[in-house]
């Protein structure tokens, strides 16, 4: 099969804004209190809130769970913002 038509697994899970798992995560790029940005099998993902905490991080498989009050979620794509030639960083913040 055809790697660009193999869909990777992905998932993400909010419990009540106060909890998160997500599996399908490739790389923590950033975190802090108030934002986490991780590059999952989907695309660049983006949580931002209050209290953030990454209680567990599993590289190998993939996995990772947050804790904090978690406002808003957003997903972006990596290979659109290079084929459009603008910084993805610079397009993400601003």
């Amino acid at each position: 099969m055809d790697e660009r038509q193999t869909v990777k697994s992905h998932k993400l899970i909010i419990n009540n804004r106060k909890t998160s798992t997500v599996t399908g995560v490739l790389d923590v790029l950033s975190f802090d209190l108030n934002e986490i940005l991780l590059e999952t099998e989907q695309g660049m993902l983006m949580v931002k809130g209050s209290d953030l905490h990454v209680n567990r991080l599993t590289v190998e498989k993939g996995e990772i769970d947050l804790s904090g009050t978690i406002d808003s979620v957003s997903y972006s794509d990596i290979k659109q913002a290079g084929a459009q030639g603008e910084n993805f960083f610079a397009k993400l913040f601003r």
